[in-house]
Order: C-alpha cells, then sequence, then structure tokens
C-alpha cells in the first residue's frame, strides 16, 4: 500500500467561518421549528384536549421517524450531488410544513404536519456537516461544527420567546406562521452565497491517487458505519444523551408555565435568553474545548461528555425540585449548559472518522440514532410516565416523569465511557487527527 499523502491545506478560511456561521442560523430556523411546538404545548393541549403522551408524540415521536428514516436516503444523495441545493430544498421544505401546522384543526393533521416537518429536516444537517467538514481541516472540524450547532440553543431560545409573544396575542397557530416563513428567504440566500466545496480538499491522499474515493452504494455505507465500534458507540452514546436532553427540553416549558405558574412575559425573557445563552456557551465551549483536549489523548471526544453528565445529574434534580419558577431558573440554566457538549465532540468523531464520499452519509445515521433514541423517545417517556403516576411527597405526574430520565443519565455516562474506550484504540481516528490517512477500518 502506498504511504499516504498529506492535503496541501492546514487552516480553515475566512470564507469556511463565513460558511459555518451561516449554516449556523439555517440551522437555527430548523430547530426553531422544530422545537416552538414545546413552547406552545399547554395551548396546544387545551385547545385540542390532548394527553400528555399524545403531546410527546407529536414533539418527538412522529417527528423522529420521518426525520431518521429519510435522512439516510437523502443523505446518500448528497454525498454525490449538490450538497448546498439540497440544504436550500430541504429549508423550504421545513419551513412550509411548520406553516402547515398552524393551519391544522385537528390532532391527525397537526400529526401529519409534524411529519412533514421531519421530511424537510432530513435534508439539514448531515449534508451540512459534509460541507463543514470540506471546509475546515480535521484538527478544526469540533470547534466548526459546534459553530454550527449553536443553532440548537439559539433556536431554543428564539422559539420560547417568539411562541410566547405571539401566542398570548394571536394564538398558537399565528405562532405556527411566524416561525416558518423567513425559511424561505434563507432557502434563496443559501443558493446565492454558500458555494459548494471540493469535496477532501482538507484531507489526506493515499500517493498516487487524484482523487478520494467516490461515495460507495447505500447499504455499503450503512455497512460501513455499522461494523465501525467507535461509530456505533458513538451513536449510541448520541442518542442516549439526547433522550435527557430532549426529554427536558419538551417538557420543562409546560413544568415552568403550567406548573409554577411562570408569567407569559417572564417566561418569554429569561426562559429564552437563558437557553440561547448558555446554551451557546457549553455547546461552542465544547468544540472549542475538545479539539485542543483530543490533541493530547483523544478519548476526550467521549470523556468530556461523560463529565459532563455527571456534573448534570444534581441540578436535573434541582430543577425539577424547585418550588417556584424562579429558583427552577436558577438550575435550568446549567441544564442548558450541558445539555449539547455532547454533540459537537460526536459530530466530529464521525466526519474525522469516515472518507469524504461517506460524511453526509454517516453523519445522516448518528443523527438516525442520535434522534430515533433521543428525539422518539425521549418526550415521550416523560410522558408516558407522566400519565401512568400519581401526585406524590409533593411532587406532580410532569415532575415524576422529568426525575425519571435521573437514572437514564446513569446509562449515558457508562455509554460515553465506552465510545472513550473505542476512540482511544482507533488507529484510524488517530492518523485522521494527526494528519496522515489509512484504511478505515478498525
Amino acid at each position: 500500500m502506498s504511504e499516504p499523502r498529506l492535503a496541501e491545506k492546514q487552516h480553515a478560511s475566512g470564507y469556511g467561518y463565513f460558511v459555518a456561521i451561516f449554516l449556523s442560523v439555517v440551522y437555527t430556523l430548523n430547530y426553531l421549528d422544530r422545537q416552538i411546538i414545546a413552547t406552545l404545548a399547554p395551548e396546544i393541549q387545551k385547545d385540542l384536549h390532548l394527553t400528555n403522551t399524545q403531546m410527546g408524540n407529536l414533539g418527538g415521536l412522529y417527528f423522529a421517524l420521518f426525520y431518521t428514516f429519510l435522512g439516510i436516503p437523502i443523505a446518500w444523495l448528497a454525498d454525490r450531488t449538490h450538497r448546498v441545493r439540497i440544504v436550500a430544498f430541504a429549508c423550504t421544505a421545513w419551513s412550509l410544513f411548520s406553516m402547515a401546522c398552524g393551519l391544522a384543526q385537528s390532532y391527525p393533521m397537526l400529526a401529519a404536519a409534524r411529519m412533514g416537518v421531519g421530511v424537510g429536516e432530513a435534508g439539514g444537517s448531515p449534508p451540512s456537516y459534509a460541507l463543514l467538514a470540506d471546509y475546515f481541516p480535521p484538527q478544526r472540524r469540533s470547534t466548526a461544527l459546534a459553530i454550527y450547532s449553536l443553532g440548537v440553543p439559539f433556536g431554543t431560545g428564539l422559539g420560547a420567546a417568539i411562541g410566547v409573544l405571539v401566542v398570548n396575542v394571536y394564538g398558537w397557530r399565528a405562532a405556527f406562521l411566524t416561525v416558518g416563513a423567513p425559511g424561505i428567504l434563507m432557502a434563496i440566500l443559501t443558493l446565492i452565497l454558500v458555494r459548494e466545496p471540493k469535496r477532501g480538499g482538507y484531507d489526506v491522499l493515499a500517493d498516487g491517487d487524484a482523487v478520494h474515493p467516490p461515495s460507495p452504494p447505500l447499504l455499503q455505507s450503512l455497512g460501513a458505519f455499522l461494523a465501525n465500534r467507535t461509530l456505533v458507540l458513538t451513536g449510541i452514546s448520541s442518542g442516549l444523551s439526547a433522550f435527557v436532553g430532549y426529554g427536558v427540553i419538551l417538557w420543562a416549558p409546560t413544568l415552568l408555565r403550567k406548573s409554577l405558574h411562570m408569567p407569559p412575559g417572564d417566561y418569554a425573557l429569561y426562559y429564552g435568553l437563558a437557553s440561547a445563552v448558555t446554551g451557546a456557551i457549553g455547546t461552542f465551549g465544547s468544540g472549542w474545548l475538545v479539539d485542543r483536549l483530543s490533541v493530547i489523548n483523544r478519548a476526550w471526544y467521549a470523556w468530556l461528555p461523560a463529565l459532563i453528565y455527571v456534573l448534570s445529574i444534581p441540578f436535573l434534580i434541582a430543577f425539577v425540585s424547585a418550588g417556584t419558577w424562579q429558583v427552577a431558573m436558577m438550575f435550568i440554566v446549567f441544564t442548558f449548559l450541558f445539555n449539547n457538549m455532547y454533540l459537537a465532540p460526536a459530530l466530529a468523531v464521525v466526519q474525522n472518522a469516515v472518507e469524504p464520499g461517506k460524511r453526509a452519509m454517516s453523519g445522516a445515521i448518528l443523527l438516525f440514532l442520535l434522534n430515533i433514541i433521543g428525539l422518539g423517545c425521549g418526550p415521550t417517556f416523560v410522558g408516558y410516565v407522566s400519565d401512568h403516576v400519581k401526585a406524590t411527597h409533593g411532587f406532580s405526574p410532569l415532575q415524576i416523569g422529568l426525575l425519571a430520565l435521573a437514572p437514564v443519565t446513569l446509562i449515558v455516562i457508562a455509554s460515553h465511557l465506552a465510545a472513550a474506550w473505542s476512540i482511544g484504540r482507533d488507529r484510524t481516528l488517530a492518523m485522521t487527527i494527526e494528519g496522515i490517512a489509512e484504511p478505515l477500518a478498525l
């Protein structure tokens, strides 16, 4: 086998950072459309007479089923075609379906619209991950993907602020129409401002090769991911992390507004600001930090999330147990800080561990595991528990449902430690981080 040849470029360009920031804005709208249902849950439940389980399905399972399953074939297409156009088309689709949620007059209609939002958003993140991997070298990808992932806290914060302000004046249907409309403009700007980069421009080539290997068939890509121990364990640990994270994100607004009687104005200001600012610090900080720690020991890609979830348990319990919304807000800021600190490291592991022609597909498989386990089951789990328990010892059913996430967090910690063990033994990942290529096999 010929010796690997280092990529000529070693530093990301200023335009690369512009693309990361621009795609983060697109992702903010993506997440805003996805998460605003959590803010609107009390009004939707009252208007359509829904149980907590039904609400959990709307915010989680129904969306996740289409989002995750369609993400894989769309990502396979993105590995072969123009990724920027796919992102623009997806942005248009999820925005239109989000607006359709505001037109729903029944639970089945709303469920169908939420599925449609999932269809659109399936084409957003996997192509974006692959685009950013081609704009940044391996040693900077965690930071770049962390910039992109700022869409999660910013989308959550805007959803809280916009949702409450609009719903109090015009109702929950108008709120869906309001957050969906800007996506059409961003789709047009994506086509104008974002260039399709050369695939693998920052990655190494074997001597004698002029280009990277082409993207393999869909089933072969899927099989390669599932055969890679590091990728599978990273996907499982991410899914379990999202199980806890989405369980809190979907139901925290209802706990604050309905159970702790947080005034709408205070919710829009404090909850929106806390989720955006502290979530952004945690998201960007984890990417920036792991880029530096991984040079010392690449197992930090998973050690850092494991440590964070150890710290998160007492704050989760304190938030759920709070007797007033003021006290609850004091503790939920730490939940926002910790909630997504697993994401940028996990994305970097996946993008660094595969060839350029497999990146969108591998990102979609990661999201499949993350969302089918996390988004599909976390909110529904909390809703189901709260529907099947009675208030006891001063705790409401919803508080008990949220407290049930604490023991799940112990499993999350164990899964990240297992991923760290595999990452520490993954020679392919080690060579990629050091800028040297070899066959992608464990």
